[in-house]
């Protein structure tokens, strides 16, 4: 699987808070993927995530994930993943 080169990911910064941006690591995307497997993973626009995720970057206060899909980060405002709905899902 392709991802987001290093050079690439130095330079990438949140588009609406310019925070740094990290590698989601591997139990996080098993948290995501999981829920989007239960229809229940929504970007911040409310929409339901289509595909399991397999990468992804987190912003630095750790509040919202950016998809990445074929090595390319999706960095709209409105396809982030809010990641609270994940602490929601927990029993």
């Amino acid at each position: 699987m392709e991802s987001v080169s290093p050079e690439l990911l130095e330079i990438l910064v949140c588009p609406e808070t310019h925070q740094k941006l990290r590698r989601a690591d591997e139990p996080l995307l098993a948290r995501l993927r999981a829920r989007q497997g239960e229809g229940r993973l929504l970007n911040r626009a409310g929409k339901p995530i289509p595909e399991a995720p397999h990468d992804a970057l987190v912003r630095e206060d750790n509040l919202f994930a950016y998809l990445v899909i074929d090595a390319i980060p999706v960095m709209l405002i409105e396809e982030a993943i809010p990641l609270d709905q994940l602490e929601a899902g927990r029993s």
